[in-house]
């Protein structure tokens, strides 16, 4: 064998590993941090906003498959992270990452990954992987990485099969912040990127079960001072701040398990106050639990910046931003709750309100990180609330 000969066939030998509970294998080329990880398996349709999506804290506990061939051509850099890290337990894609093309770029995707300890796998068949997700559900997963290719494939099923699973599962109190602090940056504007916000109308209080920080900025755009709690924060401690509305923001996990101290807060504050309140994601879904609700868990959940969501109040169809694996069981609303948005893919509910009290939410991303625009209005009919309340 000549030496070229051997240096095409090492190259050629698999250096990562996605083993599936159910015994099925994915080969690939692996890329950022080396070794092993479990975790649920999903998959994201957007095109755009890779490291919005492995920094967003509602894809704790899930590796992600990116549908979109092109991961890895815009590098990254400090300012899109929507948290401190990234979250999301590693990514497959189709095509390893190439030399990022972009001038915001900072760094390389394969660099950054292995900086912050995530797993990445290349070159696998995202088109079979997808459709295996969709057929069979989310399935348990181990990823690893080895640059000299060796995997023990029983051992690999074995830890996916262990994997218990995110129902019943309480993920925000990994993510929340450890104590409350201020926000006031607002939207990136050319050319200076994030303003501050220095004359804001509404004190908003920002319950953080894992909020993503262009949800903050865009509370901030839309005329808020903006104080950020924990997860466990009670509601005496969110009423001791006198606010003029509550935000609940997006989270990992399953919301029953999260409910349990976040529900009884919620009750409290629909109990004894007329203040509004808006929750997105995980927070619209533990709003409707305190409404007296259920939530399911999915087949395989909706991740993706292409939905489409109608607004039954206009008629009107937004593109939407969606991330959850568990969903508001809309047969379970309540008389004096009104389903206001629905998935357009599935019929799933999208978003609730209350009747005569301005308390709402949806399921979806209006941030808008990543992902279309069109649900901004969102946060300034939050501010138009409490607009009217003053």
């Amino acid at each position: 064998m000549s030496a070229a000969t051997a240096q095409v066939q090492a190259s050629a030998k698999p250096t990562a590993c996605l083993a599936l509970a159910d015994g099925t294998i994915f080969y690939g080329h692996g890329f950022g941090a080396t070794g092993t990880t479990t975790a649920e398996l999903c998959f994201n349709t957007a095109m755009t906003g890779y490291q919005e999506i492995m920094t967003d804290p509602s894809y704790a506990g899930q590796v992600v498959t990116f549908t979109f061939p092109h991961i890895g051509n815009v590098g990254v850099n400090p300012e899109d992270d929507e948290t401190g890290e990234p979250v999301a337990a590693g990514m497959v894609v189709k095509w390893d990452p190439t030399e990022p093309s972009n001038w915001r770029s900072t760094e390389r995707l394969v660099d950054w990954l292995a900086r912050r300890g995530r797993i990445g796998v290349g070159g696998v068949d995202t088109r079979r992987l997808t459709r295996a997700i969709r057929h069979q559900g989310a399935p348990h997963v181990a990823i690893a990485h080895d640059p000299e290719g060796n995997f023990d494939i029983e051992a690999l099923v074995a830890e996916a099969r262990a994997f218990s699973g995110l129902e019943g599962l309480d993920l925000a109190k990994d993510v929340t912040c450890a104590q409350s602090y201020k926000w006031d940056q607002m939207r990136w504007a050319w050319p200076d990127g994030y303003p501050k916000q220095d004359t804001p109308r509404h004190k908003v209080v920002a319950l953080d079960y894992g909020a993503k920080r262009n949800i903050l900025r865009c509370l901030a755009s839309a005329g808020c001072d903006v104080t950020v709690l924990p997860a466990t924060a009670t509601a005496d401690q969110v009423l001791a701040l006198n606010p003029d509305g509550v935000f609940l923001s997006n989270g990992p996990g399953d919301p029953a398990a999260t409910g349990e101290y976040a529900v009884p807060m919620i009750k409290t504050i629909l109990d004894t106050t007329d203040i509004p309140v808006f929750g997105i994601c995980l927070g619209h879904q533990m709003l409707a639990l305190a409404l007296g609700a259920r939530t399911i868990k999915m087949n395989h959940g909706h991740h993706g910046a292409n939905h489409p969501v109608k607004d039954k109040d206009t008629g009107k169809v937004e593109i939407t931003s969606m991330n959850h694996g568990f969903a508001v069981d809309t047969a379970s609303l309540p008389d004096g709750v009104v389903e206001t948005h629905v998935s357009l893919f599935d019929g799933s509910n999208c978003g609730l309100r209350m009747e005569n009290r301005p308390v709402f939410s949806v399921q979806y991303h209006p941030e808008a990180s990543p992902g279309p625009m069109d649900s901004y209005y969102l946060f300034e009919r939050f501010a138009q609330a409490m607009d009217a309340r003053a």
